[in-house]
């Protein structure tokens, strides 16, 4: 079995021997399984059940698993999964750093040291959720602040904030900790940008003292598969937001903005193509009444695809929609 991602309402146990970890996306609660699990604490949008469970799968190599530094962690072969929850006042604010800015900062340090001592340094994919993510931390917005501490961990690291950077999301919760998923490797990630938008680690100082460290999609190669990792995605072009207050508009572009990066995945794959029909998709709506609108334009793009949809804040307080994709075959 190749790595994949399987969701369903409720819980799902699976094969324990199969499992590299997950997410719990919606405000339900079920016990916690044996493996790293990311709660997502948004509202669930056009379905019935409190909650989906997505689980990653893979069959391989034996299944090792632990917990370091707080980071809970499986592992199969050369693929890894992780996840890091950090309550603001689990460190002390210090100098100029903001409790969030350093359990940002500490969440991936400590990313970081595991996948060194694994022998896995390559970070492949990363799920990011903030509370109050537009807030006032110290003079600055909250996703300023998240963006400083992930930044400096990357520097310190001796990891490249440009370039070569992973795909990923920063989504804003109404409550909850610091959360951090991620999906990492023993080789490196092929990162791809969209000629539509200047890439995130070059945004101009207007959105904050650092920008974002993040690539808009990511190829990435576990044993006999290319996937296709496509970042959170939204309404900009450039680095400016378009269509302010019209989310019809918004879920054009933003899918106008998916097409583009696809086209630059299809150039560098190396073993077929991918297109907006053949992936899954995690969806961010700002406004609940909005949901009816993204939905027909999703259906309009791309027919009768997986998606799960979530009431979440996006990144920019006049964003009111961001999409993730992804997709993958056999190499």
């Amino acid at each position: 079995m190749p790595l994949q991602l399987v969701t369903a309402e409720g819980f799902v146990a699976g094969d324990a021997d199969l499992v590299l970890g997950g997410a719990l996306l919606g405000l339900g609660s079920v016990p916690h399984p044996e493996w790293p699990v990311q709660h997502v604490g948004a509202a669930l949008l056009g379905v019935d059940a409190p909650a989906l469970q997505e689980t990653w799968l893979i069959d391989g190599a034996p299944v090792t698993a632990g917990r370091f530094e707080g980071v809970e962690w499986r592992r199969c072969g050369d693929v890894l999964y992780g996840v890091i929850e950090l309550a603001e006042d689990a460190l002390p604010a210090g100098g100029d750093k903001t409790a969030l800015q350093w359990v940002s900062e500490s969440a991936y340090e400590r990313i970081f040291r595991l996948l060194d001592t694994q022998g896995l340094p390559h970070l492949w994919r990363v799920w990011n959720y903030l509370s109050d993510i537009h807030g006032d931390d110290g003079g600055l917005e909250r996703y300023r602040r998240f963006n400083m501490g992930r930044g400096h961990a990357f520097e310190q690291a001796a990891r490249s904030v440009v370039g070569r950077v992973p795909a990923a999301c920063a989504i804003g919760l109404a409550q909850g900790p610091l959360s951090v998923a991620f999906l990492a490797g023993a080789v490196p990630a092929v990162p791809i940008e969209n000629p539509r938008q200047l890439s995130a680690y070059l945004y101009p100082s207007d959105y904050g003292p650092r920008s974002p460290t993040f690539s808009r999609a990511a190829l990435v190669y576990p044993p006999g598969q290319e996937l296709l990792f496509i970042s959170g995605t939204a309404s900009i072009v450039g680095h400016r937001s378009l269509h302010d207050g019209n989310v019809l508009a918004q879920s054009q572009e933003t899918f106008d903005n998916i097409e583009s990066v696809l086209a630059e995945a299809n150039r560098a794959s190396r073993h077929g193509r991918f297109d907006l029909t053949g992936l899954s998709y995690r969806v961010y709506i700002r406004h609940a009444e909005h949901f009816d609108t993204v939905r027909r334009v999703l259906h309009q793009r791309c027919g009768n695809v997986a998606a799960v949809c979530l009431q979440a804040d996006i990144c920019r307080v006049e964003l009111l929609v961001e999409i993730e994709a992804m997709g993958g075959h056999a190499a």
